[in-house]
């Protein structure tokens, strides 16, 4: 197309295509900017690309510019430029184009001292590490595998879309977005609102609430990211009771919310994969050790069975078991007849030795003494009796002389207590009869054991008890002399004998001696006790 206007144009303006303009501005903005020196902050730094240049942007409080460093240009560089350091690049202006943008071609690039968001950004951290936000003792560990994840993040961005799909790929569990601005006016207060939102779910409320937080965005430059770099964004994550994970632009991405969270994710992608393990994973980890465990089990049940069997080989057979106590058996029942008879006789010693205490004195002298409590029971007991009937009959009397001025039923009454007294009185005779009875019937056993124990019995089976003339038992032949007059006591009767002689020269026997008197003895049975003698054997 021409430069000049055609003879139909309505005005004497030259008209231009789109390319000629840009690139008369092109050489008008390279030829009145060759060679100038530009001081401003890194913004955007990342590093070279794959293709050796580094594409950057030098900003300072008021404006920014887009500057790149070809290849050649980066090689000779005495230092390597940092995102954040001020510095004094020198080279020329030119334009782009393509893109109606223009932008600063470095060739040479020296440092100018720390930027101003910098230094901001150093004294912020510098401030709440000292109040003890960024300590590693407050950060907690992340559920192993959350039911419910919670994403603080831009709903429209690529960011949202990424960590869906890697938590699907690996554990699809229940997420909830809520949505906020992660860049420009008011982006920190919306990310912090939906960290103290998500906190402030109810457990067991309508909605979920959360096990894990990610607080997500995509990479960008310093100014871009300057809002997780807030301090109300960086307390709110501080405070979150629930775990929460930082993944804030790329891996050289640093922002202060990174230092405050529990996790740090180099890339939204990496805060998916640290939210949820690979399900795939664990079902083949749960496979493995299923088949670990039953391996064990078999292994050790045939460890058992052959300690079992090895135990069993080992066991003594039962003859084995039983000859011990059969021996201790057969020993116990040998002396067993040995231990009877000298049991017998031990018993029989014993019999022996307390029967020779048992003396007919002894026992008559007890009997002796229960008759005379029985009988001054017998007195105690009539007195009683006696006195109480006395007293009946003074009541009775006296309650007769009463009844006469009292109503019918007082007299009914009088009768009744009569009538129980009568009882009362027949209750103590029968009672006063049993007991009577009952010490008679111990007095006559008692009297029985003293009969049985009297050696009247023992003249009764044959035997003959010999007495001096001073009526003391002969015990010993030795002791009777010839002429003697001896006194011979059968069971039936009594002989009188003189030793030494025939019956023929006993012309006039002397008379009897009188037998000691016996002591009289209340008895209901007998009249009298037997008298007292030394021992018959």
């Amino acid at each position: 197309m021409s430069m000049f206007p055609d003879n139909d144009s309505p005005t004497n303006l030259a008209e231009y295509s789109v390319s000629e303009l840009s690139g008369s501005i092109k050489r008008t903005v390279e030829q009145a900017f060759d060679q100038i020196r530009v001081r401003g902050e890194i913004s955007g730094y990342r590093g070279p690309h794959s293709s050796g240049h580094a594409y950057f942007s030098l900003k300072d409080d008021r404006a920014r510019i887009d500057a790149v460093i070809w290849k050649g240009s980066f090689s000779r560089l005495r230092f390597r430029p940092e995102e954040g350091m001020e510095v004094i690049a020198t080279g020329k202006v030119t334009t782009f184009p393509g893109s109606s943008k223009y932008q600063i071609v470095i060739e040479t690039l020296e440092p100018a001292g720390a930027g101003a968001l910098m230094a901001l950004l150093e004294e912020r951290r510098r401030k709440l590490a000292a109040e003890g936000l960024f300590d590693a003792g407050r950060k907690r560990p992340l559920p192993f595998l959350p039911p419910v994840i919670g994403v603080v993040t831009s709903p429209t961005g690529a960011v949202i879309r990424d960590i869906l799909h890697r938590i699907a790929d690996r554990f699809p569990v229940h997420v909830l977005v809520w949505p906020v601005k992660v860049q420009g006016e008011g982006s920190g207060e919306e990310v912090a609102a939906a960290i103290r939102g998500f906190n402030a779910l109810v457990p067991g409320g309508a909605i979920p609430r959360p096990d894990v937080l990610i607080v997500a965005r995509g990479g960008g430059s310093l100014e871009d990211l300057w809002s997780f770099n807030d301090e109300i964004v960086v307390r709110a994550a501080a405070a979150s009771e629930i775990p929460l994970i930082s993944a804030v632009g790329h891996e050289t991405d640093w922002t202060l919310i990174d230092h405050a969270a529990d996790r740090r994710a180099p890339t939204p992608t990496g805060a998916a994969e640290m939210a949820v393990p690979v399900k795939a994973d664990l079902e083949a980890a749960v496979a493995a050790l299923a088949a670990r465990l039953r391996g064990a089990a078999v292994r050790q049940m045939d460890g058992r069975r052959q300690g079992l069997r090895a135990l069993a080989r080992t066991l003594p057979s039962l003859d084995q078991l039983l000859a011990l106590p059969r021996r201790r058996f057969d020993e116990a029942s040998a002396g067993l007849g040995r231990g009877l008879h000298m049991n017998t006789l031990n018993k029989r010693r014993t019999f022996e030795r307390v029967s020779a205490h048992l003396r007919p004195e002894l026992l008559s002298g007890r009997l002796v003494e229960r008759r005379q409590r029985v009988v001054e029971a017998l007195r105690r007991a009539e007195r009683v009796v006696e006195r109480r009937l006395d007293q009946g009959r003074a009541r009775i009397t006296a309650l007769d002389a009463a009844l006469r001025t009292t109503p019918s039923r007082i007299l009914a009454r009088t009768e009744r207590s009569r009538d129980r007294l009568k009882g009362l009185a027949l209750r103590a005779d029968t009672a006063l009869a049993g007991d009577l009875s009952r010490r008679k019937a111990l007095l006559g056993a008692q009297d029985r054991i003293l009969q049985s124990l009297s050696y009247r019995n023992v003249l009764s089976r044959g035997y003959a008890l010999v007495r001096d003339e001073a009526g003391h038992a002969v015990k010993q032949a030795a002791a009777v002399s010839a002429g003697a007059v001896l006194s011979i006591e059968f069971a039936d009767g009594k002989v009188d004998a003189v030793a030494g002689a025939t019956a023929s020269e006993v012309a006039s026997p002397a008379p009897p001696p009188q037998p000691p008197k016996r002591k009289p003895a209340k008895s209901e049975d007998s009249g009298s006790a037997p008298p007292k003698q030394g021992s018959l054997f």
